[in-house]
């Protein structure tokens, strides 16, 4: 019986045992969870900052926040952040996750989670929009013939009446560009939204 009553008790002080470590180890992995987690928390950047990188940035989930100046009529599926002044702006893609952007968002600071992207406008690009042009198949996005303004904004385009006027004036700064770095494209960035909030209205 003496036997009996030992062996229960040293099952029970194993079992006692077992449920600390258990427990010392989960806090261990809990603490190690935060630290991960505030290691990955990404910074929130305005839009000159983002800019001014983008180029290192490319491919990589931003936070950006800034007013928002414009929005796609066409289904709420882009959206414009404006930096210091209207030639610093990136365009907001909605991404799958968002689906499109409320309309409550211009004149509103609205922060954009999303993967920076690059988008490159060279020779082959220009001749496809302007067999889409002879095809009318060209993205009507805009009032005018020549598009839309916040797009031309973003972009840093000249004033131009038509979209052939565009093409054309990309055309010279892709020469210029060629000229001096030896690029012949040139790079716009914008940022495939898969989350956003309007910070306030």
């Amino acid at each position: 019986m003496n036997g009996f009553k030992f062996f229960g008790v040293t099952a029970l002080l194993s079992v006692a045992l077992l449920c600390t470590v258990s427990c010392g180890n989960k806090s261990q992995k809990d603490e190690n969870k935060g630290v991960t987690e505030d290691e990955q928390t990404v910074a929130v950047l305005d839009v000159d900052s983002l800019l001014s990188n983008a180029e290192a940035l490319t491919e990589q989930t931003v936070d950006v926040e800034a007013v928002c100046t414009h929005i796609c009529q066409h289904g709420g599926g882009k959206i414009f952040l404006m930096g210091s002044d209207d030639t610093r702006t990136i365009r907001c893609e909605a991404g799958e996750e968002v689906g499109k952007f409320s309309q409550d968002c211009v004149n509103s600071i609205v922060r954009v989670t999303g993967v920076l992207k690059e988008q490159r406008i060279d020779e082959a690009y220009l001749q496809q929009w302007e067999a889409q042009l002879e095809n009318n198949a060209d993205e009507k996005h805009g009032n005018s013939s020549a598009g839309c303004s916040s797009e031309q904004k973003a972009r840093q385009e000249e004033a131009a009446n038509s979209t052939e006027e565009r093409i054309a004036n990309f055309r010279k700064r892709i020469a210029q560009r060629n000229e001096k770095e030896g690029k012949n494209y040139l790079s716009f960035y914008y940022i495939d939204a898969t989350d956003y909030k309007i910070v306030n209205e």
